[in-house]
C-alpha cells in the first residue's frame, strides 16, 4: 500500500486528489496539510511513501518543505509549465514534478513510479525546464563526473536526454536489466536521489 500525503493550501485542490487517490486499492491518504510548516510537523510523526507538494504556499512554501523533509519522495504540483519554483524544488530533493491539471491516469503512474524507487517523472518535461535555466558558467565541476567509467558516463547522458530504460538498452545495445544496474551505480557514485538528480546534475555540469 502506497502512503500518500497532500500539501496545498487549497481545500478544494486537496479534496480532488484525494478522491483520486483514495480510488485506487494500491494507495491510502495518511494525511494533509495546508502549508510547508504543517507538513514538516506533521511528517515528523506521520509515515508516508510519496509527499504531493504544491510550491507556492503561505507560512512556508513547497520548496523549503522540500528541504527540511526526509524519507518520503516528494512530486511537486505546480500551475505552470516553466515555474522557477519548480527547479528549485527539484534541487532541493523533488523527485519529479507535474501540472495540476495532469490527467488523473498520469497523477497515478507518477505516484507509483515514485513509490517503486524509479522516479521517472515526466523526464522530458523536467529537461525543458532546465533548458529554461540561466547557470552560471564559472560553477565548477563536480569532481565526481571523473569517477564514472566510458558507459557509466554514456547512460547518465542518455538519462539527462529524458531517455527511459528501455530506450537507453535499445540506444546502447544492452540489456534493460544491465541499463538498471548501470543507473543503480550512477545514483550511488553520484550521491542522487533519484533520476530527476542526475538529469539535475548532467544539466549544471553542462554535459548536454
Amino acid at each position: 500500500m502506497i502512503r500518500v500525503f497532500l500539501v496545498d493550501d487549497q481545500s478544494l485542490v486537496r479534496a480532488g486528489l484525494k478522491l483520486v487517490v483514495d480510488s485506487q486499492p494500491d494507495m491510502t491518504i495518511v494525511g494533509e496539510a495546508q502549508d510547508g510548516r504543517e507538513a514538516v510537523e506533521a511528517l515528523a510523526v506521520t509515515t508516508a511513501d510519496v509527499v504531493l507538494m504544491d510550491v507556492r504556499m503561505p507560512r512556508l512554501d513547497g520548496v523549503a518543505a522540500t528541504k527540511l523533509i526526509e524519507g518520503p519522495k516528494v512530486i511537486v504540483l505546480t500551475t505552470f509549465d516553466l515555474d522557477e519554483y519548480v527547479f528549485s524544488a527539484l534541487r532541493a530533493g523533488a523527485s519529479g514534478f507535474l501540472l495540476k491539471d495532469a490527467e488523473p491516469e498520469e497523477l497515478l503512474a507518477a505516484i507509483r513510479a515514485v513509490a517503486s524507487g524509479d522516479a521517472v517523472v515526466a523526464p522530458s518535461a523536467t529537461r525543458r525546464l532546465l533548458e529554461q535555466v540561466e547557470l552560471p558558467d564559472t560553477r565548477p565541476r563536480d569532481p565526481r563526473l571523473d569517477t564514472l567509467t566510458d558507459r557509466e558516463r554514456d547512460v547518465l547522458l542518455a538519462v539527462a536526454r529524458g531517455a527511459s530504460n528501455a530506450e537507453i538498452a535499445a540506444e546502447l545495445y544492452m540489456a534493460e536489466a544491465t541499463v538498471k544496474t548501470h543507473v543503480g551505480r550512477l545514483l550511488a557514485k553520484l550521491d542522487a536521489r533519484d533520476r530527476v538528480q542526475l538529469v539535475i546534475l548532467a544539466y549544471e555540469n553542462r554535459l548536454v
